[in-house]
């Protein structure tokens, strides 16, 4: 059974949301990077970018497949996870640990659109 973190928001596109304060940290789920494999690339947008919910925003390539970002909150881009330039496999190692961007959130009621963890672990075991 893959990783779910208690108090992180979840889309069914199996991306993750920690919020602090008025930033989200958005990067992908331990179940998304199983179900990927070995991640060889993230294409990340550009710091001041915006994002918007239901969006894509960046891509994720593995040996085996390549999976769309899709934004689950929208904002604006603050900062970009760069070691995952140099070191992709990051997300493998520790998804929750290694996000992918920090956003300024616009509309935290997005975050209502959202699951929780036991909601988001329902619905992997489907």
């Amino acid at each position: 059974m893959a990783k779910v973190i208690e108090g992180l928001y979840y889309s069914e596109t199996h991306e993750y949301v920690k919020v602090e304060g008025e930033y989200g940290y958005i990067g992908i789920t331990d179940y998304a990077q199983h179900a990927l494999g070995e991640v060889v690339y993230v294409d990340m947008p550009e710091v001041d970018d915006e994002v918007e919910a239901g969006s894509e925003f960046g891509a994720v390539e593995s040996v085996k497949a390549a999976s769309d970002l899709v934004a689950p909150v929208s904002g604006t881009v603050v900062e970009v996870n760069e070691a995952l330039e140099d070191e992709p496999g990051l997300v493998n190692t520790d998804a929750f640990a290694n996000w992918i961007i920090k956003v300024e959130l616009t509309d935290k009621t997005e975050l209502d659109n959202l699951m929780d963890a036991a909601a988001y672990a329902d619905m992997c075991k489907e």
